[in-house]
Parts: structure tokens; C-alpha cells; sequence
């Protein structure tokens, strides 16, 4: 087999532009190799189709590589929500730094009850300083909330999850299986994933960052989101190119709609951790039994073994328990601290995640067993812990008015501009014909199906 494994090797791409985000970490070089990633594996998925007699030029710009990384919409007289609770951040404990991730509203009720404030900054600084980290955080996860102490590298490489992560392969594929793709006569060089229907059963940041990178390409993305679910400010960023729709999975009604849908898909991507998808009645025999040709891909936070598997996490989480955000620290000679310049966890694990989409179909188009994929953002901490840096000249800090497209796009929310893409795969260019939209503004339904 031939699966996703790695990143590619770096003569088998062209890349134009120079340039890095400031970090201790080789962030432009991971976002460049993340994006070569998707374009290896969509050539070999052309080719493997008979969609081109040959292999199409792989070509990634490394300026907008590194700038996707970052957020990818410019709003035009309007101002874009704020990314952060006014709780979430990092705190000084009594032996140590901690990070509170507030954005949702049980993650906060669960710090507060656990510092027994209110939810006001100066309170939670005062009482976090009479806590110890390692305290703080397992009371916090325990109430069910999210944080994590900070923990250098050589401490993480010595705790029980990082021995594990260390053996874990960067992209796990699990569970053999033959699989016939469905036949999509649209699909062309230029667009290789038009008709593709793509389930995408994700949150923030990674998963959604995978199907946006599909859809460029031209899946159908259909997101199902709880009703009344909201993440405003990232949401113009991730849901370009998708439909989305609210769908109730803990009724009767929304479980089943949720299994018609799967029925007629060709991709699901999830982020569920490990046995969630059984109380939604989609345990893995299920899956197999509804939809048995379905590619699947799916993260987590912190690995699939080991003492934190289940863990609940984000990028900025694992980045403090992973030993990220101390190297940064101690790289900018700083006294707090120091994470990377964008979530590039988050970031490069969404494009592996998509890579390993199309990895898969690659290896079904050619009569081979395929298997699901898993990922997790611990596991590319450990790869862009590992990564050389080689880019040392100018600083990639923001984007100025020509890294974007010139046509305005129509957001749910008011206009504003993209970025140009990053990617370009012989005559396949990344674009949306749909503009970012609010959530619950589809029907739960495959449009293309719809009658």
C-alpha cells in the first residue's frame, strides 16, 4: 500500500516565495509541506481516476501557504467577532502557568465552579495563583472543562502520553477494507472532486479546515452542526464552500435523518473522540453497514492510546501540554508564555487530514484495500517539533492587500476578501463558488439530491 504516511519529500513539489512566521518552531516549512500533502496525494487521485494522462505539477506558494495558516477572510466595513472568551488565556499558578480554553459556555461554567469566581478575569487570576498547575488542571478536567499546565518538552517526552505519541505514527490507518467509489462523471482535471459528497461532522479548527481544502476542489461539503451551535469567530473562516445545517442528534428523528445522510455519502469526517459515535447509534459496525464504501478520516487532541486519549483539547491546549509553548518562551526570552504565531496544529493537521483523504480514494481507484484514517494534534506537535527550519528570511506577520483575491466574496455576515489560494494541481485551482456561510442556513439534505 502506498497510504499517506508523511510529508512529501520536497523535490517532488514547486514552491515559490520565501519568507517565515517568526517562531522557535518551523511553521512556513510545515504549512509549505502540509499543502504539498493535499497536492501529492489529489495527483496521484487523477491519476488513478484517468482524469489526466499524466501527473499534474504540484505548485504551492509559500507566502500563502504560510498565510492560511493564519485566518484566511478579510472583512470590508464590518468588524469580525473576537476569537476569545474574555475568561480563556493563560494564568500565572503558584508553580507554574496554566491555560483556561473558555469559548464554550460549559468549559467556562466548569472552570469557574472548580476557582469558585465569577466570571471575571481579575477574580480567576486571583484564585488561580493559589493553585498548582498539575492540580488546577486535573480538578478542571474532571468537572469536565479544558486546560492545560505548561510543560516544557523534556517533560512532555517523559509523561506517560508523550512516551506514547512518540510510537504513534502520524497517520494511523485502521481496519482494511475494499471499497468501489461511486462513479462522479462531472469529476475533471480541473476540478478532480466535483460530485464528491463530503459528511463533515466537525468543530474547530482542524476538521472543518480538511473539508474547506475538499470543497476547493470541488466536493459538496454538507456540516452538521447541534441547533443553536455557534463558533462566530471562526466560522467565516471555515465554512467557505459548504453547506451547512443544524440537525438534532439526540432525537429520534435527527438520528435517523443523520444515518440517511451517511447512506449517501462517499466521505465522512469526524471529530469525535474514541466510542463517541456509538450514543449517536453509529457505532463502527454501523458505519461499515450503512455506508460500506465511505472514506473515513477523523482527530483527536492528544492521540488515540494512552492515559489521555479521551481528552478533550484544542490547539492552544496541546501546544502548552506538548512543550510548545515553553520552547517559544524560552526562544523569544520571554517571561511568559510564548505559543506559535497561528494555531499550525490545527492548521497542518486539517490539510493531512484532507491528504488523507484523497490518499485513500487514490488506493480504491486502484483496486487496493483502503483503511480509515486517524489523526490527532498532538501527534503533529510531535512532527513540527521535529521539522528543520530553513527559512530565515523575512518575517510572514500578516497579510497586505495583494495576498488577497480581487473579487469580494458575499459572506453571511457582509462582504469581504480571501485569500488567494495557496495550491494548484496542474489545472486544478482552489475555489468556492459558495461563500462562507452562518450556520443553519442549509436543509440537512445532499443538495444535489434535493428535490
Amino acid at each position: 500500500m502506498s497510504l499517506l504516511s508523511a510529508l512529501p519529500s520536497p523535490d517532488t513539489y514547486l514552491v515559490n516565495g520565501a519568507g517565515a512566521r517568526p517562531s522557535a518552531f518551523a511553521v512556513s516549512e510545515l504549512a509549505t509541506a502540509s499543502f504539498a500533502a493535499v497536492g501529492k496525494e489529489l495527483s496521484r487521485l487523477v491519476i488513478a481516476l484517468n482524469l489526466s494522462p499524466e501527473s499534474p505539477e504540484i505548485y504551492v506558494d509559500h507566502r500563502l501557504a504560510s498565510l492560511w495558516y493564519g485566518f484566511s477572510f478579510k472583512s470590508e466595513g464590518w468588524d469580525m467577532p473576537s476569537l476569545w472568551d474574555a475568561i480563556a488565556g493563560d494564568y500565572q499558578a503558584s508553580d507554574g502557568w496554566i491555560r483556561l480554553h473558555t469559548n464554550l459556555p460549559h468549559h467556562r461554567a466548569a472552570a469557574l465552579k472548580v476557582l469558585q469566581v465569577k466570571s471575571d478575569r481579575p477574580s480567576v487570576e486571583r484564585a488561580i495563583r493559589n493553585w498548582a498547575i498539575a492540580e488546577l488542571e486535573a480538578a478542571i478536567i474532571a468537572e469536565g472543562g479544558v486546560a492545560a499546565a505548561m510543560r516544557s518538552r523534556s517533560e512532555w517526552q517523559d509523561h506517560p502520553q508523550g512516551r506514547v505519541l512518540a510510537r504513534e505514527p502520524l497517520i494511523g490507518w485502521q481496519g482494511p477494507r475494499n471499497i468501489k467509489l461511486r462513479d462522479r462523471p462531472q469529476a475533471t482535471a480541473a476540478r478532480p472532486l466535483a460530485g464528491l459528497r463530503v459528511l463533515d461532522l466537525t468543530r474547530i479548527l482542524a476538521g472543518p479546515v480538511s473539508t474547506r481544502t475538499l470543497a476547493g476542489f470541488g466536493a459538496e461539503v454538507l456540516r452538521i452542526d447541534p441547533p443553536e451551535w455557534d463558533e462566530p469567530g471562526v466560522i467565516p473562516d471555515i465554512s467557505l464552500g459548504k453547506h451547512c445545517a443544524y440537525l438534532n442528534l439526540k432525537s429520534s428523528d435527527g438520528k435517523e435523518q443523520l444515518q440517511e445522510l451517511l447512506k449517501q455519502a462517499d466521505v465522512l469526517v469526524h471529530g469525535y473522540r474514541p466510542g463517541a459515535l456509538d450514543a449517536l447509534g453509529l457505532d463502527k459496525a454501523t458505519r461499515d453497514q450503512l455506508a460500506p464504501n465511505r472514506v473515513e478520516v477523523t482527530l483527536d487532541a492528544y492521540g488515540w492510546q494512552g492515559p489521555w486519549a479521551t481528552r478533550r483539547g484544542f490547539d492552544s491546549l496541546v501546544q502548552m501540554s506538548a512543550g510548545i509553548v515553553h520552547a517559544g518562551m524560552e526562544w523569544a526570552g520571554a517571561d511568559k508564555p510564548t505559543p506559535l504565531p497561528v494555531q499550525a496544529l490545527d492548521h497542518a493537521t486539517g490539510y493531512l487530514m484532507a491528504a488523507a483523504v484523497l490518499s485513500a480514494m487514490a488506493e480504491a481507484a486502484s483496486g487496493q484495500a483502503v483503511m480509515d484514517a486517524r489523526l490527532s494534534l498532538a501527534r503533529t506537535a510531535e512532527l513540527l517539533a521535529t521539522l528543520a527550519k530553513r527559512d530565515t528570511g523575512e518575517d510572514i506577520t500578516g497579510a497586505i492587500p495583494t495576498d488577497y483575491s480581487d473579487a469580494s466574496e458575499q459572506s453571511g455576515w457582509g462582504t469581504g476578501y480571501r485569500l488567494k489560494p495557496a495550491l494548484t494541481v496542474g489545472p486544478a485551482k482552489m475555489q468556492w463558488p459558495l461563500p462562507a456561510s452562518k450556520l443553519g442556513t442549509s436543509r440537512p439534505v445532499w443538495p444535489a439530491l434535493a428535490t
